[in-house]
């Protein structure tokens, strides 16, 4: 019996321990500060222990993951260096869905040394994006072609039905890091030009894009895009982009929240009450002008346009109170949106990944490739974001205590030998691709 510890019992913590219960080697331990979250994962199942766990206390949490052979890190991404680094102490594995930051990074030598493998950004984003990407890349490369440009869009919404709110858009947790997000320049390569986006444009450069059988969506791009010319290995490549999709509206509504300065993440002290009178502090507003009007006029907006009625709808010109008087204005704006912007009962939420890449070959002919995955969660049951993260990391996990994978140290899964057998497995899960190939 293999002894695998989990970390964290979150919103994507659910499909991953049903998968490791279901295979019967396992021994899984699930801790978390809430023991009741842990247990409800683990329902009495006999190979299963709900333990609570403060990762603050080292001693404790060592003992914990002490005969482990596999660490499921699903905490906060700013532990996973200080999960690693106790990894190394005891000789675990490691799996994680999060970016590897430089302080993961840091820990490569010392994990080959051991032996070990710390697999990262193994969930959808980052996740199954680098596998389907390296599966086209590869299968292009061993038909004698070279990929030129490669764009690549994910995003999380609600299903079209649960797309029932002015912003298009819904949280199953906080909302601060989809806000801090909006706050990153970005960086990205078009026809072999380097694009650079300041953050205050950000929310202004937004594509079009088509997703058959959805519609039409908002891209706009990620934080840095040129350094997966590196990661999957196409240096030829002249257009290199990663985006984020949302629903039509988006981008407007997210660019006059920026400019009405509610991204900033400067605590201050309000001597506002509500919302409305800290909307008047912040804009310098006096109590004596018509609040709605001024807010349209400072964003050059008509004051019955779709973006005021949609702060309206939020609760920004309310009398609604402030949760704090010490606060920023975006975790003011975060406690708006995580009452108003949230999943009813039985509602599903839906997962897109597109892919499009160009390859050229040696006869000079250009094929364009697209494969998208659509995926949406189940009525009452888990949703795709918590499959689409938790499923890759299990089967991740199953891979190394079975020995299949021979990689050691800090790794994402770019190599055939991790990305094959997760895509293939994905599919009997019911999460796959479709492609779409013409020549241009």
């Amino acid at each position: 019996m293999k002894k695998v510890t989990v970390l964290g019992a979150g919103l994507v913590a659910g499909p991953l321990v049903k998968y490791l219960l279901d295979y019967d080697e396992i021994r899984l331990t699930v801790a978390d500060i809430e023991e009741e979250k842990a247990r409800q994962l683990i329902k009495d199942h006999p190979r299963g222990r709900a333990v609570k766990i403060d990762l603050q206390d080292r001693k404790s949490l060592k003992e914990l993951i002490s005969g482990s052979e596999v660490v499921v890190s699903l905490v906060p991404y700013t532990f996973h260096p200080y999960v690693a680094d106790l990894c190394l102490e005891i000789g675990c594995n490691l799996v994680t869905a999060s970016y590897v930051s430089p302080e993961m990074k840091a820990l490569d030598h010392l994990a080959r040394e051991k032996d070990l493998i710390f697999l990262n950004e193994v969930g959808l984003d980052p996740g199954i994006d680098h596998m389907e990407a390296k599966r086209l890349i590869n299968s292009a490369e061993s038909q004698g072609g070279k990929v030129v440009s490669f764009i690549s869009y994910c995003g999380g919404l609600p299903a079209p039905e649960a797309n029932d709110n002015p912003f298009g858009y819904k949280f199953s947790w906080s909302p601060r890091g989809v806000l801090l997000a909006g706050r990153n320049e970005a960086r990205y390569l078009k026809d072999g030009q380097e694009v650079v986006i300041p953050a205050e444009e950000l929310f202004s450069h937004y594509q079009q894009v088509e997703i058959s059988g959805l519609g039409v969506f908002e891209g706009y791009p990620n934080r840095n895009s040129i350094i997966y010319k590196e990661i999957y290995k196409i240096p030829q490549v002249k257009t290199m982009f990663r985006g984020t999709l949302r629903y039509p509206g988006w981008c407007l509504k997210m660019k006059k929240i920026g400019e009405l300065g509610l991204l900033d993440i400067n605590e201050r002290e309000w001597k506002s009450r509500t919302y409305a009178d800290f909307i008047r502090e912040l804009l310098k507003i006096a109590p004596e002008e018509p609040l709605i009007e001024k807010v349209a006029a400072k964003l050059q907006l008509s004051p019955d346009s779709e973006v005021i009625k949609s702060f309206d709808w939020l609760g920004l010109f309310s009398d609604r109170r402030l949760p704090a008087n010490r606060i920023s204005p975006l975790d003011l704006l975060a406690s708006l949106m995580v009452e108003k912007l949230k999943y009813k009962e039985g509602e599903r939420d839906l997962s897109v990944l597109y892919h499009e890449i160009i390859v050229e070959y040696r006869n000079g002919k250009k094929e364009k490739i697209i494969s998208s995955l659509i995926d949406f969660g189940i009525p009452y049951g888990p949703t795709s974001m918590s499959r689409l993260v938790g499923l890759p990391a299990a089967i991740a996990t199953r891979l190394i205590l079975e020995g299949r994978i021979k990689l050691r140290g800090v790794l994402i899964p770019t190599y055939p030998e991790i990305y094959e057998p997760i895509l293939e497995e994905l599919k009997t899960l019911g999460v796959s691709f479709r492609e779409e190939k013409n020549f241009i």
